[in-house]
């Protein structure tokens, strides 16, 4: 054998108690019994858990974190209400302007939007062959009248409802009986009439233009009444019981916010809109001036009669999660449990409690998000203990007789720093150290 094959035969012969080592830490160290799969653990219980449990919060950190209590108590609650509402129009007070017969405008003195019109004011004139026929009849039955005055009772009887029957036409289809007087005085017929507007109030639209053919019944103008309007406004589900008719409503307008008003509850919509959940509330209010212009947005102010005391809590004190609203009460050991309540009415600063709580239970009125997420944590943690091989408890100290079984002896090595391995920092038998091999010579050498 030569001195490089007996070399490697002492490096491997080195080499094996290190191995050996290695292998009896590993054996040692190793998990007792490996973790089993997991069975009878349903996660969907934790994930389902929505309501945390009891928390404990010491006084310093109730402070720290602004943590305040208050008494649930029988108290008169404030039963109001604020809606956004709009200006609009009374639909009472509008009037579409048509004619009774089929003719040509000739001119239109309303042609604008926003012209103001006044009661028998001229509105328009128009050329109509019936309005031309009615006046000739009319003047027809006046010369008959005249002629017949001396002769039969009978046949100036006749005469006499002729005329009338023919002044009637005229008046029935909108011309001024100033018109039919003059034409009776003149005893002529005119081509064109004027025709006068039957209300007052502001042209709000138009759909005529001189020269324009019409046919009867056809919508001509919109006039509105601004003198009185309406305020609609969506009153939530919640705030229904709050609504009568008649009842005073104070409004306010962001374009004038020194105009307060006061209106009555006109009418509001049996029904609620599906997406909303509100229903339609209308409101009268006078507008003298017309200082309010249909569109204008405005403020509802809903103000009912106090009702009787009532169990209530601070706002601040309702934690709700959507489906389910929550309070937290502190109990007689100072823990801190979540309740659910079921909430009526509210106010800016109580909120009404139908069921859940009774009277002079403490709850948290501040910092109620902070106390539940508390909760809701250390019921997670709670939950997680359960899981099958995640034991949350700490682990005991290892006894002498322990650490000597997990760290055996093992012999030291030239080059190998044991202070660096986990459980071998105990003193080792040093070895002898190893010579190094001789210098292999040439053969013409030796």
């Amino acid at each position: 054998m030569t001195d490089t094959s007996r070399t490697l035969v002492r490096r491997a012969a080195l080499a094996v108690p290190v191995l050996l080592a290695l292998a009896a830490a590993w054996w040692f160290t190793r998990d007792a019994a490996p973790p089993s799969a997991p069975s009878g653990h349903d996660h969907s219980k934790m994930a389902a858990t929505t309501t945390g449990g009891p928390v404990a919060i010491s006084a310093a950190d109730a402070k720290r974190i602004g943590v305040t209590f208050a008494t649930a108590t029988h108290a008169n609650l404030h039963r109001d209400a604020r809606l956004a509402g709009e200006v609009v129009l009374d639909e009472t007070r509008v009037t579409a302007v048509a004619l009774k017969v089929d003719g040509t405008v000739e001119s239109l003195s309303a042609n604008v939007v926003g012209t103001v019109l006044r009661r028998g004011e001229p509105m328009l004139t128009i050329y109509s062959p019936m309005l031309v026929s009615a006046q000739e009849e009319l003047l027809v039955a006046k010369r008959l009248q005249a002629n017949l005055t001396r002769s039969a009772s009978d046949a100036s009887a006749n005469a006499g409802e002729l005329l009338a029957s023919a002044r009637r036409r005229l008046l029935n289809w909108d011309v001024d009986p100033a018109d039919v007087d003059m034409v009776e005085q003149h005893g002529m017929s005119h081509r064109t009439l004027t025709i006068r507007a039957p209300v007052s109030g502001t042209v709000i639209e138009k759909n005529v233009v001189p020269g324009q053919q019409v046919m009867a019944g056809q919508t001509l103008l919109r006039v509105a009444d601004l003198s009185h309007v309406w305020v609609d406004g969506d009153v939530f589900e919640q705030d229904l019981p709050l609504v009568r008719v008649g009842q005073e409503v104070r409004v306010e307008f962001r374009a004038a916010p020194d105009d307060v008003r006061i209106g009555r509850v006109l009418s509001f919509e049996p029904t609620l809109d599906a997406t909303t959940r509100t229903a339609r509330l209308r409101v009268s209010l006078p507008n003298p001036g017309g200082k309010l212009r249909p569109g204008m947005f405005a403020e509802l102010h809903l103000i009912a009669p106090q009702a009787a005391p009532t169990l209530v809590v601070p706002r601040g004190a309702v934690l709700s999660t959507g489906e389910r609203s929550l309070v937290f009460v502190r109990r007689a050991d100072g823990r801190l449990e979540p309740r659910q309540v079921i909430v009526g009415l509210a106010d800016e600063e109580q909120v009404q409690i139908l069921r859940g709580l009774n009277h002079g239970d403490v709850v948290v009125s501040s910092a109620t998000f902070l106390v539940d997420a508390e909760s809701n944590l250390g019921m997670a943690m709670g939950g997680m203990g359960d899981m099958p091989g995640m034991d949350m408890t700490a682990p005991k100290p290892l006894s002498e007789k322990a650490k000597e079984q997990r760290a055996p002896s093992m012999p030291d090595m030239p080059g190998m720093d044991h202070s660096t391995m986990p459980g071998m920092q105990h003193e080792m038998p040093a070895t002898k150290p190893v010579a190094p091999s001789p210098e292999r010579k040439p053969p013409q050498e030796r």
